[in-house]
């Protein structure tokens, strides 16, 4: 498949590292900064044009007439959308993704609509980022939480403390202590490493334990892993930004929600919006500011500036301090790798929630939705499976019947309303929507062409 992606940014290029490290893809980036192109080119297999991504000339270039899939991902929703636009008038190219971050845009749906701009499909990681905290913060404890089938399934990572009634025993204990609860458990990691899933597995104190359940059943799970832990009432945001804004705005009716913000002018702008938030000009890493602030009587404190380094510091004061619960905003991924699980609490990857939005539209077969895990090294799978029997490697097989790649589980399947936990003797029936984990990543193609079909 030829990829095109315009912009080399953070999300441009975990886009590109992503999708080239599938065989099957050839990716082409543009962007204005050669250095950055030029490193790159040095880390991953992609052709590089220097150019402005919105010029006819640069796209044609870039091969523009033979892309299937064209991700215009600049920081400019204007040069993404025109790039869009001549993509389709000129090339008529299949697939057009463009990141837009302006509400006035995202807003008005009807711009979106067949027939308006031409854009297949628009995507905001402020508002894809916000989401995700948001969810977080709806179930205290979790270490992430994805959707699958419309919000009926969730996959949630979750730390086991010594507290949880889990902890020390078999996964076998699960089904006694929740007899009228399905849930399955998809992957453990212990210290990094992945741990084989069965019914005498023991759980171990600190263990990350990724398991799906259907939504009404998640938070009885999370209790057998963990001690369940109060809401989160009071939330201290660190940052005005797209994303700490929003996410003020989001919680602030719910909420007793404090945001601070450096710069007083953004500061003084915000308060002026925002309802029921109380915004405060000053620096989140001032231990003084925190401290009046009663720092220490704060559920979640939530990092979410521009500055990674900022943010790191700010968390790790604001729990040392004793703040119940810390987020950190984090662009590399291996800052997330040293901090998490030592200082703060949640790191959280924009590119990695972000990707998994991208990765839905690239993948072969029917894949309605994906998202990555453990900073990009793992990834889950929502696929419809179409076709005839005879014509599909995986219709009308039981799933230990099915050729999975090493690492990947059918963990749940959704047959219409019911929620279905898949085990070994589970079979596969067409248009359902089968819920895959994938502890590496790199067998993503092997995984999407089980789900296309034959002939």
């Amino acid at each position: 498949m030829k990829i095109l992606i315009l912009g080399a940014g953070q999300v441009g290029r975990t886009a590109a590292y992503h999708l080239s490290r599938e065989p099957a893809n050839e990716v082409t980036v543009v962007d204005t900064n050669e250095d950055v192109l030029r490193d790159l080119q040095d880390r991953l297999d992609i052709r590089a044009v220097a150019g402005n991504a919105s010029f006819p000339k640069v796209l044609e270039a870039a091969r523009i007439a033979d892309t299937d899939i064209l991700i215009a991902l600049t920081s400019s929703d204007e040069v993404n959308i025109v790039a869009c636009s001549i993509a389709n008038a000129l090339y008529r190219t299949p697939t057009k993704i463009a990141r837009i971050r302006a509400p006035e845009y995202t807003s008005r749906e009807q711009l979106f609509s067949e027939g308006a701009l031409a854009v297949d499909v628009w995507i905001s990681p402020e508002q894809l980022v916000t989401e995700y905290i948001a969810k977080l913060l709806s179930f205290p404890g979790a270490l992430q939480v994805v959707d699958f089938a419309d919000g009926r399934v969730q996959l949630v990572g979750v730390r086991a403390r010594r507290d949880g009634l889990l902890c020390g025993r078999q996964l076998r204990a699960l089904r006694e202590h929740l007899p009228d609860t399905e849930t399955r458990v998809a992957a453990i990691y212990r210290n990094d490493k992945l741990v084989p899933v069965a019914g005498d597995t023991f759980v171990e104190e600190n263990d990350e334990i990724f398991f799906v359940a259907a939504s009404d059943d998640l938070r009885r799970v999370m209790a057998e892993l963990r001690r369940s832990e109060d809401p989160v009432r009071r939330l201290v945001i660190a940052g005005g930004g797209n994303i700490g804004y929003r996410l003020a705005r989001t919680l602030e009716k719910s909420n007793q929600v404090k945001l601070i913000e450096r710069d007083p002018r953004r500061a003084r702008r915000i308060s002026e919006v925002l309802e029921n938030t109380i915004v405060l000009a000053g620096d989140a890493a001032d231990e003084e500011l925190l401290v009046e602030e009663n720092i220490d009587s704060v559920d979640v404190f939530a990092a979410l500036t521009n500055s990674e380094e900022a943010n790191v510091l700010s968390a790790m004061l604001a729990k040392r301090l004793g703040a119940k619960r810390v987020m950190a905003l984090v662009n590399r991924p291996s800052y997330g790798e040293l901090m998490e699980n030592r200082n703060i609490d949640v790191v959280i990857s924009p590119q990695t929630i972000t990707i998994g939005s991208l990765l839905a539209h690239v993948r072969r077969g029917d894949v309605v939705r994906v998202h990555s895990l453990r900073r990009g090294a793992a990834e889950a799978i929502e696929a419809v499976v179409h076709g005839a029997e005879d014509r599909s490697r995986v219709i009308g097989r039981r799933v230990e019947q099915i050729a999975l790649p090493e690492g990947a589980n059918i963990v749940a399947i959704v047959r219409g309303e019911n929620v279905i936990m898949a085990h070994h003797d589970t079979v596969v029936n067409s248009e359902d929507h089968v819920i895959v984990f994938l502890s590496d990543r790199r067998h993503v193609e092997a995984v999407e062409q089980l789900f296309q079909t034959e002939g």
